[in-house]
């Protein structure tokens, strides 16, 4: 049975999807062109920033930061060696090991915050007013809150909106 899609869903869709990773794209030329590390340092630095202590269980920051485990294996093991982060056993089960953000992680996301929303002022705030922002945000909201309920990870951003000052 075919699932049922609407001609406007899909056609929003197709409006969604290019232009979401068009302006990812245009912002990682521009962190680049700073010298600065990729969105994927970004967000797990955040999601770390954002956690109680500035400390996560591995598994809960793959969930968090939207990654696959060799995934975050890979970009934990960067982070490690530039010392944005430590890594550390949990006291009560050795098993376990958490990422824990450093000072140098912190310093590190406030250089790349403002390349960063500058990005998401030109490439996207500029196409919107404040009330098409708003309800755009109302939208995706409703996805955001139908894919929890769905049991689909939500990123501790859109828990606890705060920028690193």
């Amino acid at each position: 049975m075919k699932p049922n899609l609407p001609e406007g869903h899909l056609h929003a869709w197709r409006k969604c999807y290019p232009s979401f990773w068009r302006i990812l794209a245009a912002i990682e030329a521009d962190l680049d062109a700073a010298g600065l590390p990729s969105l994927s340092w970004y967000d797990a630095l955040y999601e770390l920033y954002l956690a109680p202590g500035r400390h996560l269980r591995m598994n809960e920051l793959a969930r968090s930061a939207l990654l696959s485990r060799s995934g975050l294996t890979r970009l934990v093991d960067k982070l490690e060696k530039e010392k944005l982060i430590g890594r550390r056993s949990c006291p009560s089960d050795g098993r376990v090991q958490h990422a824990q953000l450093t000072e140098k992680g912190v310093d590190m996301l406030r250089k790349i915050w403002p390349v960063y929303r500058a990005g998401i002022a030109k490439y996207f705030a500029a196409h919107l007013t404040d009330a098409e922002a708003r309800e755009f945000a109302k939208l995706l909201g409703k996805v955001v809150a139908g894919l929890a309920a769905q049991g689909q990870p939500t990123a501790a951003c859109e828990k606890n909106k705060q920028t690193p000052a």
